[in-house]
């Protein structure tokens, strides 16, 4: 046989489109060429297969060798066709039967000395394989996480050689799934922060209905401790939004995690890191804390062209990355929580010490911060900054993050079962149907509206809080008193 044909998969974002890596050996001058808009990585893999074969104790082929990578207008990069390709040339050579290889796919970059290593972005690979009803052969290094793709079939194996022994037996040996701790990791637990009782309030509030928070106040009040407080007030990740971020992440390169993200991006970073994007359109930050927290601490610090990026994806809960070969979508549901000083010198409001601010410079630097960003967030508190002595001295244990977490996750379970999604994502007429008022809290809730010249989407976002609030307390319709509260947490950041 002078021809072969061995499938595979191309990486496009979290899709993965078919590849058939189609082998020829002709008559002629030896040679090997590689077609099918093939990057520099995957043109390299005539030394690294050949080096591979040889030291397997493989005879390679004195040949012209032409390997084709169908659909030709798909680009193909990194090392995940170098199994393939091998594997198309000893089936080519009669030196492995065709029956071995036939419907099943096989990823996997090759070392000189045969063996297997690994590659990214094999987990989205590996769920369009399972969707095609085919097995799949990866780097035995990857075996456990790839497994994880629900009824996938795994074969892996540490090298060449002894790929090439398990396709030969009949008895294949399935990779068995690694199973990660999925218990809610709570890196800084409600009862170690002292004080600050309306900020954990507001922060329970957030949790509860996965509203957006912006806490604003002097430096060392506990803003970043509050926020890294909010993963483990959060039940774990539901499979679907599990799925999404292991593929993202393993898009990347990166561990494969079972809980929820938190991500805090330095003010530094660019709309790319941010958003995503770049020549191959990579996720970004938000991508990285779906389902979970995304914490931008100094707010007014990132440039105001970055962070009106935000918003589209706020209100989406997707970001699509347009490129020349295509556009890119991932998702992006995440929950924004956000930090900022009151003021330049950060103590605008105290006595001790004074704010050393002149003339307009809190307004300019509050400026920063777009009007339809702020918009987009439903809850702003300020803190205060803490008295010594409550620090110091001795004071009663607050609640655990285990305690409040078992209230936020009654509260979820309530909205799941009378809406089927958690209250920030109510809209149009579903936000009008779940968020009942009776008549003369709706003639009040107007008339505060009115007086406070909000926006549409303020009054929605305040009706979202008013819910949430009033499933707090197991009210079936939502309140005065909860409409009151929801009110007090609207933006007002100009002194």
């Amino acid at each position: 046989m002078s021809t072969a044909t061995i499938l595979s998969r191309a990486a496009e974002g979290l899709s993965a489109p078919a590849v058939s890596v189609e082998i020829h050996l002709s008559q002629g001058l030896p040679g090997f060429t590689i077609v099918g808009l093939p990057e520099s990585t995957v043109r390299e893999a005539r030394e690294r297969v050949r080096s591979a074969l040889i030291t397997s104790h493989f005879d390679w082929p004195d040949h012209r060798i032409t390997v084709s990578l169908a659909p030709a207008d798909i680009p193909k990069a990194g090392g995940r066709f170098d199994l393939p390709i091998a594997l198309g040339l000893l089936v080519a050579t009669q030196q492995l039967p065709s029956s071995a290889t036939a419907n099943r796919e096989f990823f996997g970059e090759l070392g000189l000395d045969g063996a297997l290593r690994s590659c990214r972005g094999l987990l989205s690979a590996v769920r369009a394989a399972t969707q095609a009803n085919r097995l799949c052969a990866v780097p035995s290094s990857q075996l456990g996480e790839l497994a994880r793709i629900p009824q996938s079939r795994v074969l892996g194996a540490p090298d060449l050689l002894s790929l090439c022994g398990l396709l030969k037996d009949q008895d294949e040996v399935i990779g068995v799934p690694t199973q990660p701790a999925c218990a809610p990791t709570i890196s800084t637990d409600m009862s170690n922060i002292m004080g600050q009782a309306a900020a954990k309030r507001a922060l329970e509030i957030a949790a509860s209905g996965g509203h957006h928070l912006l806490m604003s106040g002097p430096p060392g009040a506990g803003k970043t401790l509050l926020a890294s407080a909010l993963p483990g007030l959060l039940p774990p990740l539901a499979e679907d939004d599990k799925l999404d971020l292991m593929l993202m992440r393993d898009l990347l390169g990166m561990d494969l995690e079972a809980h929820r993200p938190f991500r805090s991006p330095h003010h530094t970073v660019s709309a790319a890191g941010l958003i995503g994007g770049g020549t191959r359109a990579l996720p970004g930050e938000i991508s990285l804390a779906h389902g979970g927290v995304l914490f931008l601490d100094e707010l007014p610090e990132f440039p105001r062209r970055v962070l009106d990026l935000l918003r589209q994806p706020l209100e989406d809960g997707s970001v699509a990355i347009a490129r020349a070969k295509g556009t890119f979508r991932y998702p992006c549901q995440f929950q924004l929580i956000a930090a900022m000083n009151p003021c330049p010198c950060g103590y605008a409001g105290c006595k001790d010490p004074p704010c050393r601010c002149q003339g307009d410079s809190i307004t300019r630097y509050q400026n920063r911060l777009s009007g339809p960003l702020l918009d987009r967030i439903d809850i702003c508190v300020p803190l205060e900054r803490q008295d010594s002595a409550l620090l110091l001295g001795h004071v009663e244990p607050a609640e655990s993050s285990n305690e409040v977490r078992t209230r936020v996750e009654s509260c979820h379970k309530r909205q799941l079962e009378r809406q089927g999604c958690l209250t920030r994502h109510l809209s149009g007429a579903d936000l009008l149907q779940y968020c009942q008022l009776s008549a003369p809290v709706k003639d009040w809730f107007t008339r505060a509206c009115d007086r406070l010249h909000l926006s549409a989407r303020s009054v929605h976002r305040t009706l979202r809080v008013g819910r949430t609030i009033a499933d707090m307390v197991g009210e079936e319709q939502v309140t005065e008193e909860a409409l009151l509260e929801a009110l007090g947490y609207r933006p007002r950041l100009t002194s």
